[in-house]
């Protein structure tokens, strides 16, 4: 699965079971992060096409921001192509 990351135009692959956090920092991509683990939103990204699955049943995200389609990265997994809003991520290569 590929993710493309805006306005950068950075992406990476992702596969089923990697959180896209780990799949972008494999890839030589950081975003900002901390807990990794749902609750302290550094990672708060906006979903602009495609589906993921947060691997935890009820992320640090409100029933509002989560149908207005922010996501955190660091507990989110892709079920496909995706395009994601993150302004800070870069490149470290």
């Amino acid at each position: 699965m590929r993710v493309r990351l805006e306005p950068s135009g950075l992406g990476f692959e992702t596969e089923a079971g990697t959180t896209l956090l780990k799949s972008a920092e494999a890839a030589g991509i950081e975003m900002p992060s901390s807990c990794r683990n749902g609750t302290c939103r550094t990672c708060i990204c906006q979903l602009v096409s495609g589906a993921i699955r947060h691997v935890i049943e009820w992320p640090g995200l409100s029933a509002d921001e989560k149908a207005e389609g922010w996501i955190l990265p660091c507990v989110a997994e892709a079920q496909g192509d995706l395009t994601i809003d993150a302004p800070k991520a870069f490149s470290v290569f």
